[in-house]
C-alpha cells in the first residue's frame, strides 16, 4: 500500500474476529517497531507479545478497553535508560515508546493486519499484573488481528480539521 493510503485508511478497530496474526506479518510489525527512531538511539522500548488466553485475560482485567483481538502488544520502556532533556522536567520514555508504537500501527495497516491503541489503563498497574520489571513504564497495549464481521471506523473517521485550524507558521 502507498503511505499515503495507510495513513487515509487506518482507524481504531474496535472488534476483532479469532483469526490469528500470521507470524511473518507480526515478524514485519515487530521490525518496524524495532526500526524506530529514539532519542540518542537508546532503544528502551520493550515490547511483549501476548497471545495466550490466561495473560490476555490479565489484560482485559486491567482495561475494560480491549477488544478481543488474539494478539495484544504491549509496549513499555526501560525508566533507567532514558534521555533527560534540558531543564530535567522531561525525558524521551514516553516519547520514545510512541514512536515506536505508532511505527507498529502504520506497519500493521500496511500488511492488512487491524489495530487499536488502547491506554485506559493504570501503566503501573498493568505492569505489576503482567510481571514486568519494575524499572518498566507501560505505555500502552495494542490489540493485533483482523476486523470482525461488521467492523469499521467510526461515522467521523474522514473528519478532520482544516489544516490552517490545526496548523501556524511562526
Amino acid at each position: 500500500m502507498e503511505f499515503r493510503e495507510v495513513i487515509r485508511k487506518r482507524y481504531s478497530c474496535k472488534k476483532y474476529s479469532e483469526r490469528q496474526v500470521e507470524q511473518e506479518k507480526l515478524n514485519a510489525i515487530l521490525e518496524a517497531g524495532r526500526l524506530a527512531p529514539t532519542a540518542k538511539n537508546l532503544q528502551e522500548q520493550r515490547v511483549y507479545v501476548v497471545r495466550d488466553p490466561e495473560t490476555l485475560a490479565k489484560i482485559d482485567s486491567v482495561t475494560p478497553c480491549r477488544y478481543g483481538a488474539p494478539t495484544v502488544l504491549v509496549v513499555a520502556f526501560d525508566k533507567n535508560n532514558v534521555f533527560t532533556y534540558p531543564g530535567g522536567k522531561r525525558d524521551s520514555g514516553v516519547e520514545d515508546a510512541t514512536i515506536v508504537a505508532t511505527h507498529m500501527i502504520l506497519a500493521a495497516a500496511d500488511v492488512g493486519v487491524d489495530s487499536c491503541w488502547l491506554n485506559f489503563l493504570d501503566p503501573d498497574v498493568a505492569a505489576e499484573t503482567l510481571g514486568l520489571p519494575e524499572n518498566e513504564e507501560v505505555l500502552m497495549v495494542m490489540d493485533l488481528g483482523y476486523a470482525a464481521e461488521g467492523a469499521g471506523p467510526l461515522p467521523n473517521h474522514d473528519s478532520r480539521k482544516e489544516i490552517g485550524e490545526t496548523v501556524s507558521y511562526i
